[in-house]
């Protein structure tokens, strides 16, 4: 069975002692008694068996022994204090915590972060993400991003983008020029990708377009930013979120299908809690709002 470790003010007893070569300088520089200090080296000493230090009348020497344990204790107590010194660098922080969804995290927090990072250089920020609405409402966030039907959203609740679903697909799936066919022709005989958790599918828009062929889609993910990955890898066709597959039209790495659009139910809404309501929390806020636009007015017209 392992010993247990001496207590950490006998190894800082022991260091500064080691340093000055005294236990009256220790003890000053720990702010302790002389007696204290040396009662600590006593016991570290009683601890491992061995001596630590000669004590001579002008002061003290390390024993080979005690030589032998400076490095180990100076570079732990190093460890130590730059880890203290990483969270008293935090304190000189605003910390926002943002509960997410990850397809927002990923095709805009992540990409786009560093630029709001710079321009508030004393805010720091917390991500934690999300998939389901179950998920979100934990204690301790400022601001939620979520995916939710919209006719839930709260009184505060700001929207993100124009909500519309799209189709997108790589550029590589569809042969020919896509401008110059028909729907049946755009959608039969492609792989469909369909998000799980929404009320936009595939069949919602054949209802609303009266569109009569086949739609049996064959990949189910549960994220929009999923369902974009899946389509940039030339997988299939995604009937996807446009505030999501933004980004990726702008790349040009995903070609929007000439189809008529879906007006989305369910979509992307970022909330403040109202305990939580900040100067710093609007201004997140705001700055991702615009980001979301700016994405959507840069799809270039050629991919619409």
């Amino acid at each position: 069975m392992a010993r247990s470790i001496p207590p950490l003010t006998w190894f800082r007893a022991f260091e500064s002692a080691a340093r000055t070569l005294s236990f009256t300088a220790a003890a000053q520089e720990l702010g302790m008694t002389q007696s204290a200090v040396s009662q600590q080296i006593n016991a570290l000493e009683t601890r491992f068996g061995c001596q630590l230090f000669l004590r001579k009348n002008r002061g003290l020497a390390l024993t080979d022994e005690g030589r032998r344990l400076v490095p180990s204790v100076r570079q732990a107590i190093a460890t130590l204090r730059h880890a203290s010194e990483s969270f008293d660098a935090d304190t000189n922080k605003q910390l926002l915590t943002v509960a997410t969804s990850v397809s927002i995290a990923q095709w805009y927090l992540v990409p786009r972060m560093k630029y709001f990072l710079q321009a508030n250089p004393n805010i720091g920020v917390r991500l934690m993400t999300k998939v389901w609405p179950d998920e979100f409402g934990q204690s301790g966030v400022d601001v939620e991003i979520r995916f939710d039907s919209l006719k839930s959203e709260s009184s505060n609740a700001v929207t993100l983008g124009s909500g519309k679903s799209i189709m997108v697909c790589s550029p590589g799936l569809i042969q020919g020029n896509i401008w110059d066919k028909s729907l049946s022709e755009l959608i039969d005989g492609y792989p469909l990708i369909q998000v799980v958790g929404t009320s936009d599918t595939w069949h919602a828009w054949s209802d609303k377009s009266e569109y009569l062929g086949e739609l049996n889609p064959t990949t189910f993910v549960d994220s929009h930013g999923m369902a974009v990955d899946f389509a940039r890898s030339g997988t299939g066709i995604a009937l996807t979120s446009q505030v999501v597959a933004a980004p990726s039209l702008c790349d040009g790495s995903l070609i929007q299908l000439n189809a008529p659009h879906l007006e989305a139910r369910d979509g992307y809404h970022t909330t403040i809690f109202p305990s939580h309501k900040s100067e710093l929390s609007e201004r997140f806020i705001a700055w991702l709002s615009a980001e979301v636009e700016k994405a959507e007015t840069d799809i270039p017209q050629t991919a619409m």
